[in-house]
């Protein structure tokens, strides 16, 4: 949630909200309610403390004195009464548009929209398309059965077969191993979650098309193990020389995939269901910003040990999701394709989510919201995909990637 002080008081700000996509007249129509609110709030507040005055002026009242006293009381709590209703109805108001104005994007971030960002490094060759793409590699391999998972669950479901399970949690085991030596914490978190959670970590309104539910329980299925992990300090007053707390998040995320109908129909590099390593920080406002490079930096380690080429790119700000100040995107080269797509990202939200979550940090001076950071580890079904156009051999064979033998035993796969 927006910092509404801010949002009345610095120019900037509010130029960084509109920057995503902000409607200005919502804006406006935010301020306007929450002038109403702070003014109606002022008045409750002044009501309640003459309600309280005249209830201990009842007791020191002579007799002849109560009676009289008692119905003023009596017509002053009427009238706090209306005007705490009228509190609720402009509290309402205000809430109705808060939740839908996105983070404002930093100043560091570009303009635009998708095609519009800013690149940072491009790493690695970027090889001609190998003989198999991902998806007939997956089949000849026995890796993929894109076919029956449809049968049995719908489209972009699939079956992962064979040494490719084995691949999947050495991607797993290697990338918790990494995170655990930079001071993360793992963690398998709930996968099922309820609806105000999805609102604290800043999901709904804005992403409710993409979140399957299980309406009869009241639950909603996560997209990312994000949703859980900022569950885990909902509500905590952190100490501040604790921090940053660090946590690396495995899970099965589930995905509607809203609005790709005809994009990435073939293989596994857009499904409803895949499981990913996911980075979660909790950090003062002081070490945001060197806890998002840190973030960085470990996605680009990884892809570095697995020899991917990517390039790094500063995500323009109408290309980003509702809580991000701030994104960087690794995309790595698919070389059936011959462009780069997305493998992993790094967002830092700042006080956004914190401010819904009520998660603040004790300091000298009283409290302080949090700063919230996340970033993907290994999206491992899409890693896969890349690992098979660029590890498959010209006989169809694949060798595994150095860094992963130890975790899975295999070195090269034939078939």
């Amino acid at each position: 949630m927006i910092d509404l002080r801010r949002l009345r008081d610095d120019e900037a700000y509010r130029a960084g909200a509109i920057r995503k996509g902000a409607d200005p007249a919502d804006i406006e129509k935010l301020l306007t309610a929450d002038e109403s609110r702070r003014t109606t709030l002022t008045e409750v507040e002044a009501m309640r403390a003459e309600a309280n005055a005249a209830s201990k002026a009842i007791g020191q009242a002579d007799p002849d004195e109560r009676e009289a006293k008692i119905a003023a009381a009596g017509e002053l709590k009427a009238r706090l009464g209306e005007v705490e209703a009228a509190l609720q109805t402009t509290q309402a108001a205000v809430d109705e548009i808060v939740l839908g104005v996105p983070n404002p994007a930093h100043d560091s971030v570009p303009d635009g929209d998708e095609e519009d960002f800013e690149l940072i490094t491009a790493v690695g060759d970027t090889p001609p398309a190998p003989p198999m793409d991902h998806a007939d590699y997956g089949e000849h391999m026995g890796w993929v059965d894109a076919e029956r998972g449809a049968d049995v669950s719908g489209s972009r479901f699939a079956y992962l077969r064979g040494e490719a399970v084995l691949l999947e949690f050495a991607l797993v085991q290697f990338t918790m191993q990494k995170l655990v030596g930079r001071g993360f914490t793992p963690v398998i978190p709930p996968v099922l979650v309820r609806e105000q959670m999805m609102v604290d970590a800043g999901f709904f309104p804005t992403d409710r098309n993409q979140v399957y539910d299980v309406t009869a329980d009241e639950l909603h299925l996560v997209g990312t193990s994000e949703v859980p992990l900022a569950g885990l300090h909902r509500g905590d007053r952190l100490d501040g020389d604790a921090l940053p707390l660090r946590y690396a998040g495995f899970s099965t995320c589930f995905r509607r995939e809203a609005g790709t109908y005809g994009k990435d129909t073939r293989g596994i590099f857009r499904v409803h269901q895949f499981d990913k390593v996911e980075m979660f920080i909790w950090s003062t406002p002081e070490q945001s910003w060197a806890e998002h490079e840190l973030l960085l930096e470990i996605e680009r380690e990884i892809l570095d040990d697995l020899g991917l080429p990517y390039r790094v790119i500063n995500v323009a700000a109408g290309d980003l999701g509702a809580p991000a100040a701030k994104k960087y995107d690794c995309e790595v080269w698919l070389p059936s394709e011959g462009t780069y797509r997305e493998l992993t990202s790094c967002s830092n939200y700042l006080d956004y989510s914190a401010r819904r979550l009520g998660t603040r940090i004790k300091t000298d001076d009283g409290s302080a919201f949090a700063h919230t950071l996340n970033g993907t580890a290994c999206a491992v079904g899409r890693t896969l995909v890349f690992l098979m156009e660029h590890y498959q051999q010209p006989d169809g064979s694949f060798v595994v990637p150095e860094v992963l033998r130890p975790f899975c035993g295999l070195d090269t796969i034939a078939r």
